[in-house]
């Protein structure tokens, strides 16, 4: 309880309710359905018309399988979600024998969420026996046992898979980084697009959506108004005007104030171009070298900052495009692999 009570302040929810498990799957649900029914300690919680019952370890449910559960559960009384079965079902013997083999056609997996109208599983639970309490584990089962309610099968989406396995974990991971990882914000000192700006931004939309632009940020990085932090991860920072990053810095300090606090870290991408003619190389480096202790600040705070800077001449527009391309490929695979032993690095394109 003291684990999840720190989850929930942590991350700012403000719909939780926590309320005890017991020592099986069922008598954890049964517990929150008390909680729901008016009938546990210190509950104050509105019994609603329909309850949705799901698990932890399939962490992937979007808003169109929870709608099409509920509204299956207010016709039906029950819904759950299904998928396929990727192997066949055999029953072996208890000497080690096959015994029986089931058409994986005509069978399916059972997964969550499972949606239910309040009075039918509530009713359900309350008749359920102790040897179903202990060992039952199919919530849509103690619906028909006990109440007669034939649940509504919805086909669910692949992501709805269980994390059994330490491998699943990963597998999961990979799956969120590719998730936050689709669209970027871009934000720039100067409103001029063409050029070798216009060439950047064109490469990084052939590999990224991009969400919002932004021009000439003020202090605590005001003028991000148009892009919801709550819904995109990664940021690119061009400055072109300066040879610091102060425009990065409004962005990050925009990002510290307002966005909410996040289970994976914001990945910020500061990118500059040194006209070698223009500016020696030394005096730039020397000035974005000040980004190496920055990145460790902003690390505690979530944010995973990276520098990429790009080299060019004037006069050798070939050169240019070659790096700028070389630059962008830089910045889609910083976003993409989210590395923390990055964060604080200059890359050179």
């Amino acid at each position: 309880m003291e684990t999840m009570t720190a989850i929930i302040r942590r991350y700012q929810h403000q719909r939780v309710t926590l309320v005890e498990a017991g020592a099986t799957r069922h008598q954890s649900i049964f517990s929150g359905l008390k909680a729901l029914a008016g009938d546990h300690p210190h509950s104050k919680l509105p019994t609603p018309t329909v309850v949705i019952i799901h698990d932890a370890v399939r962490p992937f449910v979007e808003e169109d399988v929870l709608v099409r559960v509920v509204t299956a559960a207010k016709d039906h009384g029950a819904a759950g979600a299904i998928r396929p079965l990727v192997s066949t079902v055999i029953s072996p013997s208890t000497d080690g024998y096959l015994e029986q083999s089931l058409d994986r056609a005509k069978h399916r997996a059972s997964e969550m969420p499972q949606a239910f109208l309040f009075d039918v599983i509530y009713r359900a639970y309350c008749q359920c026996s102790d040897h179903d309490m202990e060992f039952g584990t199919e919530c849509l089962h103690l619906a028909l046992k006990y109440c007669h309610t034939k649940a509504k099968l919805v086909e669910g989406p692949p992501d709805l898979w269980k994390v059994t396995y330490r491998r699943d974990l990963y597998a999961m991971e990979s799956i969120i980084k590719d998730k936050i990882s689709q669209q970027i914000c871009v934000v720039m000192d100067t409103e001029e697009e063409a050029g070798c700006l216009g060439f950047l931004q064109g490469l990084l939309q052939k590999e990224l959506e991009v969400k919002g632009t932004s021009v000439a940020l003020c202090p605590n990085g005001q003028g991000l108004q148009n892009v919801s932090l709550g819904e995109c991860y990664n940021f690119v920072c061009i400055n072109t005007m300066n040879a610091d990053f102060h425009q990065t810095v409004k962005l990050l300090d925009g990002l510290g104030s307002r966005a909410p606090s996040l289970f994976y870290p914001v990945t910020v991408v500061s990118v500059h171009f040194l006209d070698s003619q223009n500016v020696l190389f030394s005096e730039r480096m020397k000035a974005l070298m000040e980004m190496k202790d920055f990145a460790k600040e902003v690390k505690n705070r979530n944010v995973f900052l990276y520098g990429v800077l790009i080299y060019f001449t004037q006069d050798n527009l070939q050169q240019l495009q070659e790096n700028v391309r070389q630059g962008a490929s830089i910045i889609t695979s910083l976003i993409k692999d989210r590395s923390a032993g990055l964060t604080g690095q200059l890359l050179i394109a």
